[in-house]
């Protein structure tokens, strides 16, 4: 009887080892893997009455920027892990995660993700080194041919990297966000605290607009085709000073950083220069002043179908602050803007849209990282602390 039972014993345990490392080696080659649970709103999140709030996907580690395919697939980059993965959904009515695809493994911290379908799919990634472009199966949820086609300097105090595609008549651009190498400093190569541009095939890169410290995420304002970007202001000034930024980013403009920042302040903790005029009139002036230390990463303008209040209106997440007496941050919020992104008045109106990663108490739950909407309206935040997507809809029959 003793034997039979440390037998049974003997191949339970054996079959255990055999779908954990069959698991590994699946999720390794880029083989489907359940992508866990999906569970509801998490408790003490708060939302405005009419929304809805879940999770779509969960166990991801630290997810930071989302992108939808052309047949309505997300992917997010993993970057803390090296990966690409996509979270394919069956349902568009009420979409979950059924299942993660690693697409890409083995990168160079990758951030920035952009899609450029023409006569085939391709597939934009910005490693903290590198941008390189990736042929992209839409059907089969496959990455190959990999060709780099930007050398980026690597690492710094900001190693992300993000991208954006530029419509343009005259030829397509991809622009590419990078951060400072420091909290404040003269930076000694020209590709860094700026935001460069260069055609689609990697050729003719050139600064876009400069004076940016980190620009860490981008979007298009739909009616308008601007750039907007966030911008994450420098440390060691206090609480409330500097500010962080939206910025309206237009080629050749400079935003001032490293010796002036918001609505054209002159740094002078940082430059002690005596000057006869003022160095920050020709500056580009921040389009809207956040809290200082914030932390703005994702952006993106909310579309057409949702509620008529919210049209042409702007989501900013928060990521939250590290180095502020008080913390801040640790929310997605609303900045009601006019048509083409632009407001009345001194500054526009700020809501917040989502809260309660912070609690009163000072404890955290959730970093909120990139924002993205599906076709059908339903609205996605990355969360990179609790290594969740959410998915929000607009009214709670959805």
């Amino acid at each position: 009887m003793g034997k039979n039972i440390t037998a049974v014993a003997i191949i339970v345990l054996a079959i255990v080892l055999v779908l954990m490392i069959g698991s590994y080696y699946r999720s390794r080659l880029g083989l489907e893997t359940p992508s866990g649970s999906v569970s509801t709103t998490p408790e003490g999140i708060n939302l405005p009455e009419g929304f809805k709030m879940s999770v779509f996907a969960e166990d991801l580690i630290a997810p930071r920027v989302l992108a939808f395919d052309p047949n309505g697939v997300l992917l997010t980059s993993i970057t803390s892990t090296g990966e690409i993965v996509a979270l394919p959904s069956e349902n568009p009515d009420d979409p979950v995660a059924e299942k993660t695809v690693i697409l890409a493994s083995g990168l160079n911290k990758p951030h920035g993700l952009a899609f450029y379908c023409k006569d085939s799919c391709k597939l934009y990634v910005a490693e903290t080194d590198s941008v390189s472009v990736f042929d992209y199966d839409a059907v089969n949820l496959k990455l190959s041919n990999k060709q780099k086609i930007i050398d980026l300097p690597g690492g710094g105090q900001h190693f992300t990297r993000t991208l954006l595609v530029l419509p343009s008549d005259s030829g397509d651009r991809l622009l590419v966000a990078l951060g400072s190498d420091c909290n404040v400093c003269d930076e000694s190569d020209w590709r860094r605290a700026s935001i460069l541009s260069a055609d689609m095939d990697g050729k003719d890169l050139k600064t876009f607009a400069s004076g940016l410290r980190n620009s860490v995420f981008m979007a298009l304002e739909p009616q308008s085709g601007k750039v907007f970007a966030t911008e994450n202001g420098r440390d060691l000034l206090g609480d409330d000073i500097p500010p962080d930024e939206i910025n309206i980013i237009e080629e050749g403009k400079n935003y001032g950083w490293p010796i002036c920042y918001g609505k054209n302040i002159h740094d002078t903790d940082f430059d002690k220069n005596v000057y006869i005029a003022d160095p920050c009139r020709d500056k580009i002036a921040s389009h809207i002043d956040i809290q200082a230390h914030s932390a703005p990463l994702g952006l993106a303008f909310i579309p057409d179908n949702w509620p008529s209040e919210y049209r042409n209106d702007l989501f900013v997440s928060l990521h939250g602050s590290w180095n502020r007496s008080v913390p801040t941050g640790y929310k997605v919020t609303r900045f009601s803007l006019d048509a083409g992104g632009l407001y009345s008045g001194s500054k526009p109106e700020q809501v917040d849209f989502i809260t309660g990663w912070l609690d009163a108490d000072g404890k955290v739950s959730g970093r909120p990282t990139g924002i993205a909407f599906d076709p059908y309206g339903n609205m996605f935040v990355a969360d990179d602390r609790a290594g969740v997507i959410y998915k929000i809809v607009p009214h709670s029959d959805r």
